[in-house]
């Protein structure tokens, strides 16, 4: 699986589907991971302020890597551009 995300609802929405495709409760990604099952809610619906610990905790419980490239072609290179 691949996702692109560029934002915390983005991580949170990549995060349910990885889950869901390897039929895990939150609960169940609580055991692995270590992380509070609340927590894991809160960030499967987008709120930010998660430390970026807890967000690799997850990760790792769902056998997910981080690949950091550039923005494909196309799209906004600084905020000013999407005004």
């Amino acid at each position: 699986m691949k996702y692109l995300a560029r934002s915390p609802k983005e991580i949170g929405h990549a995060i349910r589907e990885a889950r869901k495709a390897r039929k895990l409760t939150q609960k169940d990604l609580a055991i692995r991971s270590g992380v509070w099952q609340e927590t894991i809610s809160k960030i499967e619906n987008g709120q930010s302020g998660t430390k970026m610990e807890t967000i690799f905790d997850l990760l790792s419980a769902l056998d997910l890597d981080v690949n950091i490239e550039e923005r494909s072609e196309g799209s906004y290179k600084t905020i000013e551009d999407i005004f």
